[in-house]
């Protein structure tokens, strides 16, 4: 039995699916906390794995290349340096699960299971992918009984009783919980009301990084057995929170106040959630830098201020590659527009003139449109050459490319372009935080930006999408996202749509038009998801279109 223990959680970043590269990030994590006089490490949920795995968990030679790279993990440890606690998928028979694996004395001295599927988000959520594990008991740590929670069991009541009932001294929490707005602080709440239950102290780790559509945020954390805060790393950035816990007299652990770096909050957790999901977008592609189309437009606009924060001015390429008729593009201070956001911003910017190209291929098919009303499919071809374009230069060069749509445009099928992009870095902001963000950034600059301070969005665009942000015969922009969120997000009829103000007509209308866009929301882009809503992906409807009526 020891008095003493020294935790490191270590705030990492993992690449799911990258084994050998996440083992690494591991073993740099240790040596650290070894330097520091740690007695043991921990990392966040599946971080030898990374995640999210979706399929992947159900290849077994996949989870056989996990066993073995925990195994010469583990062998890490044979060096009487800190003990390594870490999250992966394991396999035990038949069934996949979230599991914690205590790597010490160069082998895996302990496996313990996530018992509780439910938590949704605040756990490690792979959508039904992990099979629960029995309910668990503590496990020895240097001579400490402690209870592991894995994923949703932090939600738990019975996961953290059943451990206090087994002689477990303290808890660890491993998670893979992904940001939404307010969800730090529902992390912080669900553990304090563990430890008010079981009267246990609690340390809890949380995964950083972008992966896939989901952003991690970290925040880790410690509380004493009262549920006081004692310990917390910053939200979205890699980081080694040490925390030293000793045994009292009535043998509770306690912990003096160690690190504490008080959390972001509202636009500026967004704004650093968009920007830490593009640069692993990036990073985690191998891609060199990102193009973005510059339009002249907000949305374009603010891509670009969020490029450049997250990769610095000189791995961003904005291109303008204008469209003939397009409203933006028309306008004679757009070219203007252009070139003050690429001077605010620092990036280089490139003009692409795609009149040849939309001339040939309307050459090319004036014969299949003779006769008939072609505007509107003219138009939509030339939104894809353009789109086309940026990505063969995007492809040439190596980078990704950007989409510019936002959550609105998407839902409306009003991006017919988007099919040719990488990554939607707004595809889950609807019009209205679009403007809120890019009047934040102008004023602020967030921790960690690699872009320059002060203001990165001309007030002439600003002033533009305040006067007109959809096209005609659409409502006003803030009653346009009222609208689709009430449709969409919270289930309302339309009858209660139309008791909030909107016209039936426009109800119908632009359930028309969400319906219509089904299937290009198919090939859209993916996006970072940072909505509070629980159906924070799209919406799936029939892609035929057959599905048009509310009543």
């Amino acid at each position: 039995m020891t008095d003493r223990l020294s935790i490191a959680l270590a705030q990492a970043d993992p690449a799911a699916g990258n084994l050998a590269a996440n083992a690494d990030l591991l073993r740099a994590a240790r040596a650290e906390a070894a330097a520091r006089g740690a007695d043991l490490v921990v990392c966040p949920a599946g971080a030898l794995s990374g995640v999210p795995l979706l399929d992947l968990i159900a290849q077994p030679a996949f989870l056989d290349a996990v066993e073995a790279t925990a195994r010469a993990l583990a062998a890490d440890t044979a060096d009487g340096g800190p003990a390594l606690l870490v999250g992966a998928p394991w396999r035990d028979g038949a069934k996949q699960h979230n599991a914690a694996l205590l790597l010490d004395a160069g082998k895996i001295a302990a496996v313990r299971f996530q018992a509780e599927m439910g938590g949704g988000e605040i756990g490690a959520p792979e959508d039904g992918r992990f099979d629960a594990g029995p309910m668990p008991g503590p496990m020895n740590v240097r001579g400490v009984r402690v209870g592991l929670l894995v994923g949703g069991d932090l939600t738990s009541a019975d996961v953290t009783e059943t451990l206090a009932e087994s002689g477990a001294e303290m808890l660890i929490a491993l998670l893979a919980s992904p940001f939404a707005p307010g969800r730090a602080d529902e992390r912080v709440q669900a553990a304090v009301a563990r430890v008010v239950e079981c009267g246990l102290p609690l340390v809890a780790v949380n995964a950083v990084g972008g992966e896939d559509e989901r952003v991690f945020d970290g925040g880790s954390f410690a509380l004493a057995a009262g549920g006081r805060l004692v310990a917390q790393a910053p939200l979205f950035a890699e980081h080694l929170l040490l925390s030293r816990w000793e045994r009292g007299d009535d043998d509770s652990w306690g912990s003096s106040e160690a690190e504490m770096i008080a959390p972001v909050e509202g636009t500026e957790a967004l704004y650093s959630a968009l920007t830490l999901g593009l640069r692993d977008a990036v990073a985690k592609g191998g891609a060199p830098g990102a193009v973005v189309g510059l339009t002249g437009g907000l949305d374009s606009a603010l891509t670009a201020a969020i490029a450049v924060d997250a990769l610095g001015p000189e791995r961003v390429l904005a291109v303008r590659a204008p469209l003939p008729g397009s409203e933006i593009d028309a306008l004679a201070d757009s070219l203007d527009d252009a070139a003050e956001i690429v001077e605010l911003l620092g990036c280089r910017l490139d003009n692409v003139a795609l009149g040849p190209v939309l001339k040939a291929a309307d050459s090319l098919l004036a014969p299949a449109f003779a006769g008939r009303e072609s505007v509107g499919a003219a138009g939509r071809l030339h939104a894809r050459l353009r789109s086309a374009t940026l990505a063969a230069l995007a492809e040439r060069m190596g980078a990704l490319l950007l989409s510019t749509a936002d959550r609105t445009d998407r839902l409306l099928g009003l991006v017919p372009e988007e099919a040719g992009c990488g990554y939607a870095v707004l595809g889950d902001l609807p019009k209205t935080e679009v403007l809120e963000l890019a009047r934040w950034r102008n004023v602020n600059q967030p921790a960690g930006s690699r872009g320059p301070a002060g203001r990165v969005v001309p007030e002439r665009v600003l002033a533009r999408r305040l006067k007109t942000a959809t096209p005609a015969g659409l409502p006003p922009v803030e009653a346009l996202d009222d609208l689709l969120s009430g449709l969409l997000d919270n289930g309302l009829s339309p009858a209660e749509l139309v008791g909030r103000g909107h016209a039936a007509e426009m109800v119908e209308s632009v359930w028309r038009m969400v319906v219509r866009a089904e299937a290009d929301r198919r090939r859209a882009s993916p996006a970072p998801r940072v909505s509070r809503q629980a159906v924070a992906r799209l919406r799936r409807l029939p892609a035929g279109g057959g599905a048009m009526d509310l009543v």
